[in-house]
């Protein structure tokens, strides 16, 4: 019989493989390393567990950063508390910066039911700071507006507040007060606050 020139490799040992043992050996191989592999969820894990401490991070900076702006506020307001408290102060804030507004929104932005919200504007009212004009649109609307002294009222405390922020800033770099300034426009415009040129010169003096 004419030879062709192929050695046929012969199995050595008591093993032999068939085609079921083989397929079955495959089969057992990709399940260990299946189980090896870490499942989806434990990929998943670690990630959450870094963006949850990234959050701590981030929050306990801002806390950081607004203790020192409620510090400066306080000081900035701290010579007219004698006229005003801080939250009648935060009404004619409001009404600066959005303009003309009802009793309703100013209950709903200081997170007071209408009644206290009325309270404090009539304050207000009296002492001259605060005006309360019937709508020409609805009567049954009482609009809010500010008066000259109201104005002037704000505009005084801004100043102050801006001269203490200027101060801290000078500390810092033209490039870095840029991004802490677009990083508050954020901050502010997720928190629901006004972001605008007016409602920015009220605590945030332009970079020089």
């Amino acid at each position: 019989m004419e030879s062709t020139g192929v050695v046929q490799a012969k199995p050595t040992g008591p093993y032999r493989c068939t085609p079921n043992s083989c397929a079955f050996a495959h089969i057992a191989t990709e399940s260990s390393l299946f189980e090896m592999m870490p499942s989806v969820a434990q990929q998943r894990r670690p990630r959450a567990r870094q963006s949850a401490d990234t959050l701590v991070a981030q929050t306990d900076a801002v806390l950081q950063a607004s203790r020192a702006l409620v510090a400066i506020a306080a000081s900035s307001i701290a010579g007219v508390t004698d006229v005003v408290t801080v939250p009648q102060f935060r009404v004619l804030v409001m009404v600066y910066t959005r303009g003309p507004m009802n009793l309703a929104a100013v209950a709903d932005d200081l997170n007071v039911n209408p009644s206290n919200a009325s309270r404090t504007c009539d304050k207000l009212i009296r002492a001259n700071l605060l005006d309360r004009v019937v709508s020409e649109e609805d009567r049954r609307n009482i609009v809010l507006s500010l008066t000259t002294a109201g104005r002037r009222l704000v505009e005084k405390v801004t100043v102050r507040r801006r001269s203490a922020i200027e101060k801290v800033l000078r500390a810092m770099s033209p490039g870095q007060r840029d991004v802490l300034a677009g990083a508050l426009s954020e901050f502010a415009r997720a928190a629901g606050e006004p972001v605008d040129d007016k409602a920015l010169m009220l605590l945030w003096p332009p970079t020089a």
